[in-house]
């Protein structure tokens, strides 16, 4: 256990970016809420996912990373914009006077907006990047483990943290509810609907489009329910194909969302079903039956529910991640069938828990 880590009356977690990677991040801040119910706890993110954040009622607040404004500033040579910035932006994290970073993403880049913030423990995850200095203390990822979010667990045990009960929490924010009712009562939907997600950023964590234009025809003969298709604006056109081949049971939403409104969709929805994406994973967070479908990527196999339903081949090559030898067949997701499917989502759907 890390010494006086618990004790800590001012607490910065800085988990800057990735959809996935904040859900699964999520319980770390219960955790602190639970054993610090007094301090004041605050979350580090780029601006696009605020919104995930915003609400939470464990959070005292949200401070932005403008990151690609700075990136921006870079590029084009205006340096002297970028110092200014940087250096007010340093001077806003000092003032608040954290006593404790949590660096859990082990970036160098996370390393540096830690020892930026003048707390004067700054905990972080060891790793292959640089800026070990940075940070007073490193700590492992724990041992090899399948179940979500080990990594986090294990250091809020070093923390000295209650883990009872860890398990992802997102809230919406009130107009991030307001507008997924207006927009699902324009697509004409009142009741229970389901959520596919098919999209990601990397085509190899991919189902095929055939696949999901197969599961959405079984899915509304099977239950008569709507179905909802969600991703961002760089999926319009793939979502644009698997709508047409799907008919007039699918409503695509893909892209004409935001990213709260999208949250705040699934937390409505009766069953989500998803590739590898930080909008499946959200399905977690708020108790809804979930199917994930993994193939290159597999970061969990144990769930915290078991309303979440997780399907992998289990290929020897898998998981590859970011360094496919399949040639572009992606055979560990070609290994996912439709019946596979609807039978993980039956499973989810029977064991589903009364909505917080």
């Amino acid at each position: 256990m890390i010494p006086g880590a618990a004790s800590a009356r001012r607490i910065l977690i800085i988990r800057p970016s990735a959809i996935g990677d904040i859900v699964m991040a999520s319980p770390l801040l219960t955790a602190l809420r639970r054993t610090a119910p007094d301090a004041h706890i605050a979350w580090l993110v780029e601006p696009a996912l605020a919104p995930l954040l915003t609400a939470h009622p464990d959070l005292n607040e949200v401070l932005v990373w403008p990151k690609a404004a700075w990136k921006e500033w870079f590029k084009s040579g205006r340096w002297l914009r970028l110092a200014l910035e940087m250096v007010s932006f340093a001077g806003e994290l000092k003032k608040r006077r954290f006593d404790l970073a949590l660096d859990v993403q082990g970036l160098l880049r996370s390393r540096w907006l830690a020892w930026l913030s003048g707390a004067p423990e700054r905990i972080g995850f060891e790793s292959r990047e640089p800026g070990r200095w940075l940070l007073t203390r490193l700590v492992s990822r724990g041992p090899e483990s399948k179940e979500m979010s080990s990594e986090y667990k294990h250091l809020a045990g070093l923390l000295g943290l209650d883990t009872s009960a860890f398990e992802p929490r997102l809230v919406p924010a009130g107009e991030d509810r307001l507008g997924a009712r207006r927009l699902l009562a324009a697509a004409g939907i009142a009741g229970d609907f389901v959520v596919i997600a098919p999209f990601t950023t990397r085509p190899q964590k991919h189902w095929l489009e055939d696949r999901w234009v197969e599961l959405s025809l079984r899915l509304r003969n099977r239950y008569s329910w709507p179905l909802v298709m969600l991703g961002g604006a760089g999926d319009r056109v793939a979502a644009a194909r698997i709508r047409r081949a799907a008919d007039s049971g699918l409503v695509d939403l893909a892209g004409r969302t935001s990213l709260g409104e999208a949250a705040a969709i699934i937390e409505r929805a009766r069953l989500v079903i998803g590739v590898d994406t930080g909008i499946a994973h959200m399905g977690v967070a708020f108790h809804r039956p979930l199917v994930v479908l993994f193939g290159s990527t597999c970061p969990y196999l144990t769930t915290a529910r078991p309303t979440t339903q997780v399907l992998h081949a289990g290929f020897p090559c898998s998981p590859c991640r970011r360094r496919p030898t399949c040639d572009g067949r992606h055979d560990c997701m070609a290994a996912l069938e439709v019946p596979a499917v609807l039978a993980a989502g039956a499973r989810a759907l029977a064991v589903e828990e009364p909505r917080p």
